[in-house]
């Protein structure tokens, strides 16, 4: 009998995130504009936590759930900031960055048959996992709402087979933020539903109008929401892969199975380097969220300089432009820049075909990478508009 694998595996592609900034090893002089990853270095004081902690031998294994003293710095932080509370025994669990808690849920809920209903565009992790536990994706298209989930279209996808709706609020990769009237809509259907929420607010702190608000904040939902959170792009801790899972210790108690089996526990010294950052760093954010918004307001201005129709981010450090003018799919147009123009972003249907039109372009980059991207952008698109022998490519929808 010959070797099979798991058909679902088959069934998956590499993110297309990941298609394009690998290929980078064959254009090394094109300007990169393809990563979500904070350039800033992570706090001094957070490494020397990190260090000490290394020093002093405190490399060994953690409670499942985290460090006890990481899980009431957890706590305080969300009490403090946000006014809502989750008990640090038996609600919060330390993971392995939001991926893993991310997964752990999924697996938690997830059975064969169900649908998850995510606004689209979307990040490119939340379908794979999704479809590795035998469910389905229903988007929730919100290309023409600004990017905003309409409360109508939710009600209107959840049927029986519906368990779970996942928001990622500030969104990768729009940047857009849910205005507080729009959230208020989407709790009052979500009540009346039994479907379980995931919250994936990676981002909150990288928010740049108003406050930002969460589910959690709506105590009618609390009974089946999940919150997820970390320190990778608040803190700029992507490589030391500390994610935060919240939600009621009715299923929790399960969450944390499926944790234990996978992980064991998130590395140790990167748990007393969350303790510092949660502690005496809640300040980072907002110095650097100081200098996003400067290059996003560079990158828009630019952008629509060129003629671009984009929506201004509120949030993260993405921006969305679309590019449907061109005839091209996002595909063949970042394929074009990357190998003409010398920049390399992301195309929009990596984020599903509700993303097709658009690209993605991440601006936590230095002012003269982002300079030096639009500049080339600028010139590749010039070229575009005066040839006229462009062919409509027939996939673009």
């Amino acid at each position: 009998m010959p070797l099979t694998i798991n058909e679902r595996i088959t069934q998956i592609a590499v993110s297309g995130i990941r298609q394009f900034s690998n290929q980078l090893v064959d254009y090394p002089d094109a300007v990169n504009l393809t990563i979500g990853q904070p350039d800033f270095p992570t706090p001094e004081s957070v490494k020397q936590a990190g260090i000490h902690a290394i020093t002093n031998n405190l490399t060994g294994y953690s409670h499942n759930a985290g460090l006890i003293e990481l899980r009431h710095a957890v706590s305080r932080f969300f009490n403090e900031k946000y006014h809502f509370s989750y008990k640090a025994e038996t609600e919060i669990i330390i993971t392995i960055g939001a991926s893993e808690a991310i997964d752990a849920v999924f697996r938690t809920i997830l059975e064969e048959g169900d649908e998850v209903i995510l606004p689209a565009p979307c990040y490119t992790g939340y379908a794979p996992i999704i479809t590795m536990c035998g469910a389905k994706v229903k988007y929730l298209d919100t290309s023409d709402t600004g990017f905003q989930p309409s409360p109508e279209r939710l009600k209107g996808l959840i049927t029986e087979k519906t368990k779970a709706v996942l928001f990622n609020f500030p969104s990768n990769p729009t940047g857009v933020t849910i205005d507080h009237d729009q959230m208020d809509q989407l709790a009052a259907v979500l009540k009346e539903q039994e479907i379980f929420i995931l919250s994936d607010e990676i981002y909150s702190e990288n928010t740049f109008v108003g406050e930002h608000r969460s589910f959690a904040g709506y105590p009618e939902l609390r009974d089946r929401l999940f919150v997820i959170h970390g320190l990778s792009k608040s803190h700029s801790m992507t490589g030391w892969r500390i994610g935060f899972l919240l939600g009621p210790e009715a299923l929790m108690q399960h969450c944390i199975k499926i944790h234990q089996y996978n992980s064991i526990c998130a590395p140790l010294p990167s748990q007393y380097a969350a303790i510092e950052a949660l502690g005496n760093s809640r300040h980072v954010p907002a110095e650097m969220n100081k200098e996003y918004i400067v290059r996003r307001d560079y990158v828009y201005g630019r952008l629509r300089a060129m003629g671009l129709d984009v929506v201004k981010p509120n949030g993260a450090f993405y921006i969305f432009p679309s590019i449907k003018d061109f005839g091209l799919t996002s595909f063949s147009f970042a394929t074009h820049l990357l190998k003409s123009g010398g920049v390399a972003c992301v195309p929009g249907s990596a984020f599903s075909e509700y993303g097709e039109g658009y690209i993605r372009i991440s601006y936590a980059y230095a002012m003269p990478v982002l300079e030096k991207g639009m500049d080339r952008m600028e010139s590749f698109i010039a070229t575009l508009r005066e040839e006229r022998t462009i062919v409509p490519d027939k996939k673009l929808i």
